[in-house]
């Protein structure tokens, strides 16, 4: 058998390519970053084309720094950033029109509508989703309406519409493969995840035809093979999953109750939630984590909009860090945040708050504010969040959380994951393997080519790197959690 796998991870600033080994390790990668397009205050875009060229170029870079060919790779596994809508012409593969981001509020007009409809509590029934700019179905909606004869295009079967993984594996497979698996499928507000398949009453309220959709296939099977004109010979392409789902299988949270964070541009908290969804009325998401042939598993999702983001925003807005890794220093040149809090709002709130409406906010701010203070508070801000989601997420499923699995890039930073485990408070438990989510869709694909062959198989391959225990006295937790508390209602409803 071939000795790697190969998982794509194509995320919303960047996309990497990693090579991995038997034991879950990373044998080689490659990332590049490409170009992010705000047409309009709260309206981010992506250009496909950058997209796909930025994923080919380093999925080739990984194969070349490990001095691999594809008659190495036993399968590819594809992740990708969620909710991301592409629209592309059937016939000649060229996007019709720019990608809107998950993050794109650009939609909350059609959403308020839909809510006004009265439409919401169906929604929530069928999908496990709130009614948010969010989710693919009204940027489907909003893209067909408003690009001169598209819809007509769309009814005749001519226009297709994918998430990111159903783009790339359409041009990885040279057009013969128009597919999406559960977990990106639950992310549209079109897909009923009860009975795991689109929905017609939904299509019709979201004006969405059924030809533009991909047909939807399990997490880890083998859907057909990577053309041999993109590596030189065919490779078999195995599994998908949307990144966080993926995170959450790499992380081998297998079990009802496990749970992880992942910190990357926004912060994703799934608990495992085993072959039930279990409904929320706390504000957080019933999302799909995978299906592996019959059996499908559910989770229970809190979405934070932006983490990661906020320290790009003081790196690249305010020009605050050269770097993003240079704030874990700054931050740590003061004992506290001095009284300033920061609610990264930049893109509304998510979960449990869900207002579109909500902006940036820094309060607590005194002659005495510094720059460190600021960057202390973006750190926090990530904590203070997921404990918003996990206090949510255990009233939702009555399960303690015994600890809380962590990976993304911001996991490198010790002070944050410190004060995690304070501010919650429960242990946090970062991995040896960081990369979860690549892994997460390296698993899947090798699961489905007998590469590994089992999930006990997997459990095996997790390693603690390091525990993070808290420290912090009671009061002190519950007193700085309020004044959070305070500063978030204080940035609701600004843009509304």
């Amino acid at each position: 058998m071939s000795r790697y796998v190969l998982a794509l991870d194509q995320g919303t600033t960047s996309s990497r390519a990693i090579v991995f080994g038997r034991d879950g390790r990373v044998v080689a990668s490659a990332q590049q970053e490409f170009p992010q397009h705000y047409p309009q205050p709260g309206h981010v875009e992506h250009d496909p084309e950058d997209i796909w060229n930025s994923q080919l170029q380093t999925a080739k870079n990984a194969l070349m720094h490990a001095g691999l060919t594809a008659a190495d790779i036993a399968a590819v596994g594809v992740t990708n950033q969620r909710e991301t809508t592409v629209l592309w012409d059937r016939h000649t593969g060229k996007p019709v029109a720019n990608a809107i981001v998950w993050q794109s509020r650009i939609t909350a007009d059609i959403c308020q509508q839909l809510k006004s409809d009265g439409i919401e509590e169906l929604v929530r029934s069928k999908t496990g989703l709130v009614i948010d700019p969010y989710f693919s179905g009204t940027k489907i909606k909003y893209l067909l309406d408003r690009t001169p004869g598209l819809r007509d295009r769309a009814n005749r079967g001519d226009i297709l519409f994918g998430t990111v993984d159903s783009f790339l594996v359409w041009r990885l497979s040279a057009g013969k493969l128009h597919i999406t698996d559960p977990s990106n499928a639950s992310r549209t507000l079109l897909f009923n995840i009860h009975i795991g398949q689109w929905d017609d009453e939904l299509l019709k309220l979201f004006d969405v035809p059924r030809a533009m959709l991909p047909e939807v296939k399990a997490s880890s099977e083998v859907y057909g093979d990577v053309d041999a004109s993109i590596f030189g010979e065919k490779i078999p392409l195995a599994g998908i999953a949307g990144d966080q789902q993926a995170a959450t299988f790499g992380q081998c949270c297998f079990d009802p109750g496990a749970a992880k964070n992942t910190y990357g541009t926004g912060c994703f908290l799934l608990m495992n939630t085993g072959t039930k969804p279990v409904a929320s009325t706390a504000g957080l998401l019933t999302t799909v984590a995978w299906r592996i042939g019959d059996e499908t598993v559910y989770a229970l999702e809190g979405s934070i909009f932006i983490a990661g983001a906020a320290v790009q925003w003081l790196r690249d807005g305010l020009g605050l860090i050269r770097q993003a890794s240079d704030i874990e220093a700054m931050a740590a040149s003061v004992p506290d945040n001095g009284g300033v809090y920061f609610v990264p709002a930049l893109a509304g709130l998510g979960a449990p708050y869900w207002d579109p409406h909500a902006r940036g906010t820094i309060i607590g701010l005194t002659r005495g504010s510094t720059s460190a203070h600021l960057a202390r508070a973006t750190l926090e801000a990530m904590a203070y969040q997921t404990r918003d989601v996990l206090d949510a997420m255990q009233q939702d499923a009555d399960v303690p959380l015994a600890e809380l699995k962590v990976d993304g890039g911001a996991t490198a930073n010790n002070l944050l994951l410190q004060f995690q485990a304070d501010i919650l408070p429960t242990r946090v438990h970062r991995p040896v393997v960081q990369e979860t989510t690549a892994l997460g869709a390296a698993y899947l694909a090798g699961l489905a080519v007998g590469y590994w062959s089992d999930l006990n198989d997997l459990r095996q391959n997790w390693v603690l790197d390091r525990e993070f225990v808290p420290q912090m006295e009671s009061t002190q937790r519950e007193q700085m959690y309020a004044k959070w508390q305070q500063a978030a209602e204080r940035s609701k409803s600004w843009a509304d």
